[in-house]
């Protein structure tokens, strides 16, 4: 066995645990500055869960917004952001990420291969809310041809594989308008006919697609990124111990073969391991719904174990537990799959369209279904009686489970037969037909869509408002008015889904200042020891403002942390010139 005395060494500036935004954002800013960079990511794959995201940004007063015309302001962000934290408002560190937010987006579109799109009717989840916007403060990667990845493409972790049709990807917002309309318009009927023939063209040629969207195009761009500056990115290289001399933080021991490999950082190591949803114990104890850490079902990458909490936590840094919320919730549903298993399929959009309710095994609404889904969760949560499954089912009727789906069922004409067989989908020819074979009160279902549908003919939700803010809006479907959120179920057979507890990364995690240095148990800086990404306790207090609330922080935070590095690095070297 290798001691630290027969251990191979390598030297670097900067060691980065972590492949996903906040690592690779890092790495790349870290490299422009003339750091010396190695990521060491413990996947066989690259990317983390980025590459599964959606790959949106929550960026205040980012450029493309005001290229758009559209007016923002850090004052308006940082009154909304108070607003969602409450008592977990970090002034400091928001301060920090509203400053540096417009700053990293117009770094990495100027310097790298990221490039963004704007989402100007992508609302803040409480645009009502002090200083909440309509739209403009959500940027998206913009899609990218793997093929500039050449060999490295291989080793792109894929997108989820339950939100992809056919294994293709599909992108947000306009393009996935087609794939709803495609039997509806030539128009859209074109566009889709062009993706499939250039994804099976990919297929062929390549093993996968290589047109790239959402956040497989984010960690393609970022990857491209650090390539291009000779970065090296080792694989199935877990960072297993830090390395700790007089206090501060001097690299870390990497697994990099089979064999433990001593890497010396001079200017310090960032944790960007993507936090800890797969960790089943601290689920345990910081889930309400998972007493077992069990019955919680994340689509992070399996990988997510916590590593980066943990390596922090021996080396003295102190965590941030107490948040209301310790992770990002969205309702999933469990698809199986044929070899055996399932997939978890994170439900994003269809609780918004018309001809769709919620119901617990009571067979009541509990919640604005339109609501974000992170509020949906918490719902789903304060419903639940202690001791029970915490579970809701989407309700729907044939014609809008016909024409936008529900979950992994696809709109028709793909059909309905497999979802059916697999017992995914439920179908019953009556309410009180499907709430027999769900488990739901009969009696009670009969009266919630009853009810629901009275006020529903008018386009109206007196019961919970749905339908009534922007975002609620901008889920829906445009096309459906008086209201894009609101149509009766009426047309027979009718279905459901289950749906349970999932997250889209924890916010619970290591405590830091606003340059991203990890701090100890007593609030001063570890030298040589930053967190970026969802290692780092989130700025949102518990809450999720908006889409991207994740991936922003990481990009922008990691971005912070090299600038820091690299300043220091710049006065030590400045220091030693001056002495010689």
């Amino acid at each position: 066995m290798a001691t630290m005395e027969t251990m191979e060494t390598i030297g670097c500036d900067v060691l980065v645990a972590g492949s996903g935004a906040g690592g690779l954002a890092a790495a790349v800013t870290a490299r422009k500055a003339g750091l010396a960079v190695i990521v060491a990511e413990k996947a066989s794959v690259y990317g983390g869960t980025t590459a599964r995201s959606g790959g949106w940004l929550w960026i205040p007063g980012n450029p493309l917004a005001r290229d758009a015309g559209i007016a923002d302001s850090a004052a308006a962000a940082r009154r909304y952001l108070a607003h969602e934290a409450g008592n977990f408002f970090d002034a400091a560190r928001v301060d920090a990420f509203l400053a540096a937010g417009p700053e990293m987006v117009e770094f990495f579109q100027r310097e790298t291969a990221v490039q963004f799109v704007l989402g100007p009717q992508f609302s803040d989840y409480h645009p009502d809310a002090p200083g909440g916007m309509p739209g403009g403060r959500s940027i998206c990667a913009a899609p990218f041809d793997a093929r500039a990845l050449a060999g490295n493409a291989r080793h792109l972790r894929p997108p989820l594989r339950e939100i992809t049709f056919l294994g293709m990807m599909i992108g947000s917002g306009a393009e996935l308008l087609h794939f709803f309309n495609v039997t509806r318009s030539p128009v859209s009927a074109a566009y889709v006919a062009r993706l499939l023939l250039r994804y099976g063209r990919d297929r062929v040629f390549h093993g996968r697609a290589m047109r790239l969207t959402n956040g497989n195009a984010l960690a393609g761009r970022l990857a491209k990124s650090a390539f291009d500056l000779g970065i090296p990115l080792w694989l199935s290289a877990p960072v297993t111990e830090l390395i700790r001399d007089a206090g501060a933080i001097r690299g870390a021991i990497v697994m990099r073969q089979g064999k433990p490999v001593r890497v010396e950082a001079r200017s310090g190591v960032v944790l960007a391991c993507g936090g800890f949803p797969q960790d089943l114990a601290r689920r345990q104890a910081l889930f309400p719904h998972a007493p077992s850490g069990r019955e919680h079902f994340s689509p992070a990458p399996e990988e997510n174990t916590g590593d980066g909490l943990t390596l922090a936590e021996r080396a003295g840094a102190a965590l941030s537990l107490d948040l209301p919320n310790a992770a990002a919730w969205v309702p999933v549903s469990l698809v199986p799959r044929r070899e055996g298993g399932f997939g978890v399929f994170p439900h994003f959009i269809d609780r918004a369209k018309p001809g769709v309710i919620a119901v617990t095994r009571t067979g009541r609404r509990f919640c604005n279904e339109a609501n974000s889904y992170h509020d949906f969760v918490q719902a789903m949560q304060q419903t639940t009686p202690a001791g029970e499954e915490c579970a809701a089912f989407l309700i729907t009727d044939h014609a809008s489970l016909r024409h936008y789906g529900l979950g992994f069922v696809k709109p028709s004409p793909v059909p309905l037969g497999p979802a059916l067989a697999s017992g995914y989908l439920l179908r019953g020819a009556t309410p009180a037909e499907l709430a027999a074979k769900a488990g739901i009160d009969v009696d009670a279902l009969q009266a919630s869509i009853t009810r629901y549908n009275a006020a529903a003919q008018r386009g109206e939700d007196p019961e919970f408002g749905r339908g009534g803010t922007a975002y609620n809006r901008y889920l829906g479907d445009p096309k459906h008015q008086p209201n894009p959120c609101v149509g009766p179920l009426a047309t027979p057979p009718f279905y459901a889904i289950k749906l349970v507890p999932g997250d889209l990364g924890t916010f619970a995690g290591i405590k830091s200042d606003a340059e991203a240095r990890v701090l100890d148990q007593n609030g001063v800086p570890i030298p040589g020891l930053y967190a970026a990404g969802n290692d780092l306790a989130s700025i949102m207090g518990g809450n999720y403002p908006g889409g991207g609330i994740t991936l922003g922080p990481a990009m922008t935070f990691g971005f912070i942390a090299a600038r820091h590095m690299a300043k220091a690095r710049g006065m030590a070297l400045s220091r030693e010139r001056a002495a010689s």
